[in-house]
Formats: C-alpha cells, sequence, structure tokens
C-alpha cells in the first residue's frame, strides 16, 4: 500500500472513530445533566468531566492510535449505558397540581365509569379551583370524536387532544401528558432524556381547552374525525386501557417516540388495521394534513379551508366559562351536527 493510500484510510478511519465517539458523547453529557442526582453544581461537575474525558478520547483517536481511543472510550460509556437503562419510571412525586392524579376507568358492557376527570375552574395560568370528578359515559350515546390541536411556538409542534362527544351535548377529552414535578417546566429536550413521566388525563373541555387558549397564550384549531362509531368506541377504550396500564407500568415521555400523537397513531392502527408511516407523526403540528390525506377529516373541503373554519382560540376566548363552552366552540365549524344541550 503506498503512503498516499495509507494516509486517505487513516484520516476516513479517524473521521468514522470521532463520529462513534462524538455522537455518544453528547448523548452522554445530555444524560447526565438531565439525571445525575443533586443540584446544578454536581450537574456541571458531571458533564465537564464526561467531556474532557472525551475531548482526551479524540485527541488519543488521532494523536496516538484510533483502536486505543475507541476502545477506552467504550469501556467508558458501557457503564453510562447500564446506569441509564437502570432509571425506572415512577408514580411517586411531588406532582404539579394540574397532573397530580391519573385518570383510570372502568368499563360495564356499553358504560365506563372515569375516575379522576380534571374539572379546574380556571383564573389564570397559576390562580384555579381544583377539581377531580367521576363521570360515567354510555358508549352507545356517543356521537363524535374530535382532534384539538393546540400551538404555542413553532407551526411544527403541537400538542394533540381527543375528544368525544355524546348526544346529550357532553364532550370529555383524553390528553396525553407529561407528568411534571412541582419544580420542573416543560423541556422538549428534557424529553428526550426520561425527564417526565407519562399520564394521560381525561378532562372537562372548558378546563383543558380554556386553560391553553385563554391563559397559556396557545392557538387552538378542532377538526372532526371521519371514523365509524365502532372505531369511536375502541379508540375511547384505547384510552381507557392505555390510563389503566400507567398505574401498575408507569412509563417514560418521550418527545419523539413516546407522546400525544404516537400514542394515538398506535391505538389508531390496532383498530384499522394499517396506517402509514409519515414524518408528520414526528412533527405533530402537521398531523392535521396527515389525517386529512388518510381520509380522517371532511373531503369536502380543502385542508386550508378546514384550518382556517376551524380555528377555535377566538371562540374560546369569547366563551369563557360558558357552561354550554363546548357548542360555542364549535358554532360554524365545518360538518358540526350539534346535539341538543
Amino acid at each position: 500500500m503506498n503512503p498516499s493510500t495509507a494516509t486517505f484510510l487513516r484520516i476516513g478511519a479517524g473521521c468514522l472513530a470521532t463520529l462513534l465517539v462524538v455522537l455518544p458523547a453528547v448523548w452522554g453529557g445530555f444524560a447526565l445533566w438531565y439525571q445525575i442526582p443533586g443540584g446544578t453544581t454536581s450537574k456541571l461537575f458531571s458533564v465537564l468531566g464526561w467531556t474532557a474525558f472525551s475531548i482526551v478520547m479524540l485527541v488519543t483517536i488521532w494523536q496516538v492510535r484510533i483502536a486505543l481511543g475507541l476502545l477506552i472510550f467504550v469501556v467508558a460509556f458501557a457503564p453510562l449505558m447500564v446506569w441509564w437503562v437502570s432509571i425506572p419510571p415512577s408514580n411517586d412525586g411531588q406532582w404539579a397540581d394540574d397532573v397530580a392524579r391519573m385518570t383510570t376507568g372502568t368499563v360495564d358492557g356499553s358504560r365506563v365509569t372515569l375516575y379522576n376527570v380534571r374539572n379546574f375552574d380556571w383564573r389564570s395560568k397559576t390562580d384555579y379551583t381544583p377539581r377531580w370528578e367521576t363521570r360515567t359515559y354510555d358508549l352507545d350515546r356517543m356521537r363524535s370524536v374530535d382532534m384539538i390541536m393546540s400551538y404555542w411556538g413553532m407551526p411544527a409542534i403541537a400538542h394533540m387532544l381527543i375528544s368525544f362527544g355524546f348526544d346529550d351535548g357532553t364532550y370529555v377529552v383524553f390528553s396525553v401528558e407529561i407528568r411534571r414535578q412541582t419544580f420542573q417546566a416543560f423541556s422538549e429536550i428534557g424529553g428526550f432524556f426520561k425527564e417526565f413521566e407519562l399520564s394521560i388525563i381525561a378532562s372537562d373541555e372548558r378546563d383543558v381547552v380554556r386553560v391553553r387558549t385563554n391563559f397559556r397564550g396557545e392557538d387552538a384549531y378542532l377538526y372532526q374525525l371521519r371514523i365509524p362509531v365502532s372505531a369511536m368506541r375502541s379508540l375511547f377504550l384505547g384510552y381507557v386501557g392505555e390510563a389503566n396500564s400507567l398505574i401498575d407500568t408507569p412509563r417514560f415521555y418521550n418527545t419523539l417516540t413516546v407522546n400525544c400523537t404516537t400514542l394515538v397513531y398506535q391505538m389508531m392502527k390496532r383498530i384499522v388495521g394499517y396506517l402509514p408511516m409519515d414524518y408528520r407523526l414526528l412533527l405533530s403540528g402537521y398531523l392535521p394534513e396527515y389525517v386529512y390525506s388518510v381520509h380522517g377529516l371532511n373531503q369536502n373541503l380543502s385542508m386550508e379551508e378546514l384550518r382556517a373554519r376551524g380555528r377555535i382560540t377566538d371562540r374560546a376566548k369569547q366563551a369563557g366559562r360558558s357552561p354550554d363552552f363546548s357548542a360555542e366552540i364549535r358554532k360554524g365549524l365545518p360538518g358540526m351536527d350539534l346535539p341538543a344541550q
């Protein structure tokens, strides 16, 4: 092998080895920051120590031997992975008031009783009267399923709520939530690193929609799903089953793989048998376009028309604490067949 070829191969191997160190090193730094016990000081020292070690390994790769640098890094990275895998989710914590309880349900024929249905009376983001209620629903009286998308920043990111409507004008909303503790604030990055447990909460619409539009400054859109009644019932029971399972088997929320969109996708996939994978399942803000493409929304109007006419933010602000909140936010929405109050 001539010298130029050997040099080229060494540079290529060094670049590959660098990549194999840098990516796990960056991941490990975030994992330590979000999960190492203690305050900011211990987190900072852990991350700085790990960063310094990783830099030394990169120098070893380029200045000493590639294989030696990789081997030492792998030996050090293995205990980090063992520690990471050993971190368990838990239902024990000092939870924030709005996620302090978890919804559960029991099924008796067509009647489903939900426990810990949230029905807070919000006066501001921090001023509210907590209420957790027990409610019973008859699946034979289910008439609609609506998808509510709530945006707070970039158009690619949104929170999805699924609202089930019944022929007496009542609605109950299921929301897949992060279960944060009192000292925690939501972090998209932290959601990749086991910072939050997963929670499924059933809520009154006037609670869960109004707090987002009226007090958190979010922008909400409502779309009525076009699915058979049997699928509506199965989706409702799917939520109940997932909520019950979290009581015995806690799970971590994950910004990418276990969130408000992917959980519903998995439930619907079990119900209908097949749903195509799509990047819009990950970029949740574009989920309405995905649902429209698989004919889950009204096909008589364009997606642009459905979005423009489905915006409920202003209606929610005007409805305020009205007892007819659900009916008022649906006035004028395309394809809505409102049941009598």
